[in-house]
């Protein structure tokens, strides 16, 4: 079970409000010291997404959607609608990324926000060579790829999303190329990434997928914006109609990262 998008393809309005809990274990000393150590386990993130102006059909889905959930009972999948769904976006040499043999990675080189967060993609194979990222996320979904590039003289890449591809211009300097596109609606999950043609070099920063039509600003992630085992925190939906086919509603949510997904 996934949170619904609505017809616009975003999954929140503005202004969303997201807030993030972390915890620290305490080991106190007979002596009066302490030891103090991070615990991820114990670690929340919560979301208040306020709706208004929804359609009859997307209030319809809403209210279907927590009938589903039984309210706090069932866990679900959620998007962050403020954060970068792809992880360690800075990272390409993670394992989360999958990288085809003959692309060469290298790491430290400058960025377009003036640091050495970017990366240079190098083909030396004779064939296309591509870096993707796979999220479990439904593949049915509007999402929007985006990524900072520059060469050290023109040439294109391809961004790659749910099975189709788009081939974008390469100059030599920074510009953001975005790509929005949907998968296979029947797919529990979701790949995407940029492909290098053959003999080809390109430097890329800020690679960001967001589940919505557009880009925003850039977010550097390491965990990713995908939430499995997230849960309403209200088992009711209060919904206010302003008007016709004009409604409006709060929905609470939250993930704890040692939950119990049943």
């Amino acid at each position: 079970m996934v949170y619904p998008q609505l017809s616009s393809g975003s999954l929140a309005q503005f202004p969303i409000r997201k807030q993030q809990l972390r915890r620290t274990v305490v080991n106190a000393a007979p002596d009066g010291s302490a030891i103090r150590l991070a615990d991820p386990n114990g670690a929340s993130t919560r979301w208040v997404l306020s709706y208004a102006g929804l359609t009859d059909s997307e209030r319809a889905a809403m209210e279907t959607f927590i009938e589903s959930a039984e309210g706090s009972l069932n866990s679900f999948t959620f998007l962050d609608p403020a954060g970068n769904l792809l992880a360690w976006s800075d990272q390409l040499t993670n394992v989360v990324w999958q990288a085809d043999p003959l692309l060469t990675l290298t790491g430290g080189a400058g960025d377009p926000a003036g640091g050495v967060l970017g990366w240079k993609l190098a083909n030396s194979g004779a064939a296309a060579q591509s870096i993707t990222q796979t999220l479990q996320a439904p593949g049915g979904y509007q999402y929007c790829l985006s990524v900072y590039l520059r060469g050290d003289q023109a040439t294109s890449v391809s961004l790659m999303g749910g099975g189709s591809q788009v081939e974008r211009a390469v100059t030599t300097a920074w510009t953001r190329a975005t790509f929005a596109m949907t998968g296979d609606p029947t797919a529990n999950s979701i790949g995407f990434g940029i492909q290098v043609p053959a003999g080809a070099t390109a430097y890329v920063y800020g690679m960001q997928v967001e589940a919505q039509a557009g880009a925003s600003e850039y977010k550097s992630s390491t965990t990713g914006g995908v939430y499995a085992g997230a849960r309403l925190a209200s088992d009711q939906l209060t919904v206010t109609t302003t008007g016709p086919g004009q409604h409006a509603c709060t929905v609470n949510i939250i993930h704890v990262n040692n939950a119990h997904n049943f």
